[in-house]
């Protein structure tokens, strides 16, 4: 599918990966943004003449239908609760089920017939690495990895039984700009609060992959352009992996500042943390896309992002 003079509607188009895809995206079409402002940011959806933005709850079917209008030509459905151990966990399984479901429902009802979803690298669970699509079999541990496991058997019924052609994005670590939440700006803003000793979850060697969210919607308009099957199955990383403690001492590096660790201990840094997950990106290669950096690099160039911003709100408080 082209994407060009197209109308498109972003679902959590306020968050970090939404907002740096409306902002591609907003240059060759028509983008809507849906976005109930729960985690995301309205200053993050991009200021341009061709973004509409929409405050809307995919849990609530009238606030779907308000987004999702019969002239939309592809719905990027990324609206979900995403962090792994989130304090609630019947919340997120069962209302990240219901905007998907809601989402999907609501297309079949106005013939949008493009979606593309974006899943996570937990609905492998703890598997041989690098991990390619065709791994089977799907053994999340995690709340969050099983809500995403069950989203994609939705997409997957939709795009088989209900004539649309669907694209699932199964993803490393994406790290960018903007981004809270996540262990890098974690790390920052321990170090802002105490530069001499950084807490670390587990016991620091955990190892994954990570992707700067440039290359990550690079590579989600990629396979969108590129692949034409019912259901199309990606995994988006890199092929090199970073430690938790490699993180630290990029952090360490970034604010020049050279802290004591403490490990919490054990390796996993909560319930439901994969301690180890590289992806194989062999399959969206073939499609003709690479990364353009590397985990370590893709970790230092958030790194020094998010410290710019993390230092002014610190000196602003």
């Amino acid at each position: 599918m082209k994407l060009s003079d197209r109308r498109v509607v972003v679902t959590g188009g306020a968050g970090l990966v939404g907002s740096h895809l409306a902002a591609k995206l907003a240059a060759d079409n028509e983008v809507v943004v849906a976005d109930d402002l729960s985690k995301g940011t309205r200053e993050r959806v991009p200021d341009h003449d061709a973004v509409e933005f929409v405050q809307a709850d995919m849990t609530d079917a009238d606030d779907v239908a308000d987004a999702i209008t019969a002239d939309v030509d592809i719905v990027f459905h990324l609206a979900a609760y995403t962090d792994t151990n989130y304090g609630n966990p019947r919340q997120l399984f069962e209302e990240n089920t219901e905007m998907t479901y809601n989402v999907l429902e609501r297309m079949d009802e106005v013939g949008v017939d493009h979606v593309a979803f974006t899943s996570s690298s937990t609905v492998y669970g703890e598997a041989p690495m690098p991990t390619p699509e065709d791994y089977a079999p799907l053994e999340p541990i995690s709340i969050y990895g099983a809500s995403k496991l069950a989203d994609e058997g939705l997409v997957s019924t939709y795009g088989h039984s209900y004539g649309m052609t669907a694209y699932v994005f199964r993803f490393a670590n994406i790290v960018g700009p903007n981004q809270r939440g996540n262990v890098i700006p974690d790390f920052i803003e321990k170090l802002l609060s105490d530069p001499d000793t950084l807490e670390i979850l587990g016991d620091g060697r955990q190892e994954k992959s990570y992707l700067h969210v440039e290359d990550c919607v690079d590579a989600i308009c990629h396979v969108v352009e590129h692949a034409g099957k019912p259901v199309n199955t990606y995994n988006l990383g890199t092929r090199t992996t970073t430690s938790v403690t490699r993180i630290a001492d990029i952090v360490a590096d970034v604010m020049d500042l050279d802290p004591d660790y403490e490990y919490t201990g054990g390796e996993r840094g909560w319930t439901g943390d994969v301690p180890r997950m590289r992806l194989s990106i062999e399959k969206v290669s073939a499609l003709g896309w690479e990364p353009t950096t590397q985990s370590d690099q893709a970790v230092r160039s958030a790194a020094e992002q998010l410290y710019e911003e993390l230092r002014a709100e610190h000196a602003a408080e």
